[in-house]
């Protein structure tokens, strides 16, 4: 029976796939394409985009193709059969792939088409995969002496290596610590709903009582709710020491180790490439040209959001001493009295909206309002092979009936799943002798799943993050580039990558959009104008404490990049300390190791990026004053956004699709009018 990871004539086959399938299928496929590159490079004298570059991105894809699902499931469904084929077919794809990217006689074959007549005969998209692939070489050490690129190449191995346990560290720890409640009295402030859910979870595990877990939707609700003081604290010290020599599992899955690793082989990797540091080299790829661009524009934010920032927290300090006798006010307090000062400023809380936003409204409402902006018709699918029971799968069609697109839905918080909210890529478009390929992708949350019958409630955060994930989705599938490499998400700069999903996001607060997706889940009654207008009231509410802390960590990660020296006297700790000095209005206890468990920058892609979710929100922003200007369903503004932005995928700069849709450069102000930062 042919292995299932090795049959890409459709959507992967997850009911068949087993661990047992990874290592034979890569064997056979990385010997297939090292077997038809020799090929390629012996028939050919003369080099152009049919004999030699499509190839190349054909056999590309078809790594990709096969790889996919075995790390999709390493995400969603983690074992400890698959983590292991996972971490040892890892490194012998890191590398193939740098192994590829530093083949001189590949580079040359790129630069002589590059330097041919035929280059200038290429489309748009072709050339940018070319000078992509050109700019790749270079930063793959193509150029470096054969014993600086086999170091190059052992670094980018172990950086696989490494990162994935940073990865694996983080999910260990985060899955082995609970708080079980027996005692209902240990129980108030929290809402039905969150009782409800650890209930269930109690008793998924045979226990009696409420199990609550330092998954997402778990711990927010319980930091931001529960009126048990000394409970709160055990909660956030066994979250904030995740993955650390400290807290309730101290050493046993330690990041602390793993991250100057991490930096040292980044800033080794970066200095064999001629790069003063690793951000200048990271950021050879982005929007972003310097470290000095970044840092100017995230201290500039700082000194327009810090004053306000410090008022915030000052006013939650006074609240909670003069309202709630809390003579100082800890870590563990301030999501749960920042809560009680929004319900006595604004009576609103994500509990009074949740009723009113139920999954089997949410989520049809979404695709009304893509339909309304893009002329977009989504419906669901049934009897596609899935990895789990809760998963749906959908397909999405224009106005001419063409089908555009495909995604898999994961939406609800398990066990052995990895925590947060992402879209990944299943299969990109491109255009072949049989047809056109149609993309398809992964959109995977972690909310509360259903109880007791009742459809999943979601809170308007959790909405919000649904927007924001469909965002990355909908600029994945939309694209109309025919080429893999810079179609959909591909190719797309780093910090550009999070406009069209910050940019989704705004519909979660418009009134013509909230009818859409806002209905009691019981009456049907639609959302109080009067509930929304508390929200709108308080969709400020300390934007300025939320804008220094994502500062914090964009700063953080720029200068972990930039200027620290992972072999110097000055600790990780030290370096967080001087930015919070800088930046920050709360500063958490000693024993924090924030750091152990930043997957972001030490297992995700974020890596001296992290500012780019500060950067795309200015473009977002905006892109969005338009709709503001014109109306937020207009929907020739909408086909506007969809053809110069979402179809455009990675084929062409970002900052001449967002001058083509906006007709300026972008500026700040309307973020800043956005969140009430405006001067």
């Amino acid at each position: 029976m042919q292995n299932p990871l090795l049959d890409i004539s459709g959507l992967p086959r997850f009911a068949a796939i087993r661990p047992e399938h990874v290592k034979p299928a890569l064997d056979t496929l990385l010997a297939d394409n090292r077997r038809a590159l020799e090929q390629l490079l012996a028939a050919n004298d003369r080099y152009t985009w049919d004999n030699f570059a499509q190839p190349i991105e054909d056999m590309k894809e078809r790594l990709a193709r096969l790889w996919s699902p075995v790390s999709h499931l390493n995400g969603v469904l983690n074992s400890d059969a698959l983590r292991a084929v996972y971490n040892e077919n890892l490194p012998r794809l890191s590398e193939y792939y740098t192994e590829l990217a530093q083949d001189e006689r590949l580079y040359a074959g790129y630069k002589a088409i590059a330097a041919s007549p035929e280059y200038a005969q290429l489309t748009t998209a072709q050339k940018k995969i070319i000078d992509n692939t050109l700019r790749d070489f270079r930063l793959a050490g193509a150029e470096l002496p054969p014993d600086k690129k086999a170091r190059f190449k052992e670094i980018q191995k172990q950086l696989s290596l490494v990162t994935s346990r940073f990865s694996e560290n983080v999910l260990d720890a985060t899955q082995a610590w609970e708080l079980l409640i027996t005692s209902e009295a240990d129980l108030t402030g929290l809402p039905d709903s969150a009782r409800a859910v650890a209930q269930q979870a109690a008793q998924q595990q045979g226990k009696a009582g409420w199990r609550f877990t330092l998954e997402g939707p778990s711990y927010i609700a319980f930091m931001t709710y529960a009126d048990q003081r000394e409970l709160r604290r055990q909660m956030y010290e066994a979250f904030v020491t995740r993955a650390s020599e400290t807290g309730p599992h101290a050493g046993r899955w330690d990041n602390g180790e793993l991250i100057p690793t991490v930096l040292k082989l980044r800033t080794e990797a970066a200095a064999l490439l001629g790069y003063p540091n690793y951000a200048e080299y990271a950021l050879q790829t982005r929007m972003a040209k310097s470290v000095t661009e970044v840092m100017q524009f995230l201290r500039d934010l700082a000194r327009r959001a810090r004053p306000a920032a410090q008022q915030e927290f000052e006013e939650l300090k006074r609240f909670a001493h003069e309202q709630h006798g809390v003579a100082t006010l800890e870590a563990w307090d301030v999501a749960y009295y920042s809560e009680k000062l929004r319900q006595q400023r604004y009576a609103i809380s994500q509990e009074d909206l949740r009723p009113y936003l139920p999954e089997t409204r949410v989520v049809p409402g979404m695709f009304e309002v893509v339909r309304r902006l893009y002329g977009l018709d989504i419906r669901e699918r049934r009897g596609v092979e899935v990895w789990h029971p809760a998963v749906r799968f959908f397909e999405i069609r224009d106005s001419a009936g063409e089908l555009r697109g495909r995604f898999y839905m994961d939406l609800y918080a398990r066990a052995n799943k990895r925590g947060g909210a992402w879209m990944d890529d299943c299969i990109a478009r491109k255009r072949s002798a049989d047809g056109v390929q149609v993309p398809v992708a992964y959109l995977v949350c972690n909310f509360s799943p259903p109880v007791e019958g009742r459809p999943a409630l979601f809170t308007h955060d959790e909405v919000t993050t649904l927007f924001h994930e469909f965002g990355h989705g909908l600029h994945h599938m939309l694209t109309r580039v025919d080429y893999v490499g810079v179609s959909g998400i591909n190719g797309v700069a780093w910090d550009a990558v999070e406009l069209p999903s910050q940019f989704m996001e705004n519909w979660c607060w418009e009134r013509e959009a909230l009818d859409l997706v806002a209905a009691h889940h019981e009456t049907g009654a639609p959302l109080p104008e009067a509930l929304h207008r508390k929200m709108i009231a308080a969709r400020n509410f300390q934007s300025g404490m939320q804008c220094v802390r994502q500062l914090e960590l964009a700063l953080f990660d720029m200068r972990l990049h930039s200027d620290f020296e992972p072999a110097g006297t000055k600790g990780v700790q030290q370096l967080l300390d001087e930015v919070r000095a800088e930046v920050a209005v709360l500063f958490p206890p000693a024993y924090n190791r924030f750091q152990n468990g930043f997957t972001h920058i030490f297992a995700g892609g974020y890596a001296a990026g992290y500012y780019s979710y500060k950067w795309a929100e200015v473009l977002s922003a905006d892109a969005f004053s338009k709709f503001e200007e014109n109306g937020v369903f207009d929907q020739r503004t909408g086909m506007e956004f969809l053809s110069h932005v979402l179809e455009r995928g990675g084929s062409e700069e970002p900052m001449e699709l967002f001058v083509r849709f906006r007709g300026r450069k972008p500026t700040v102000d309307a973020l800043l009018r956005h969140t009430g930062l405006m001067a």
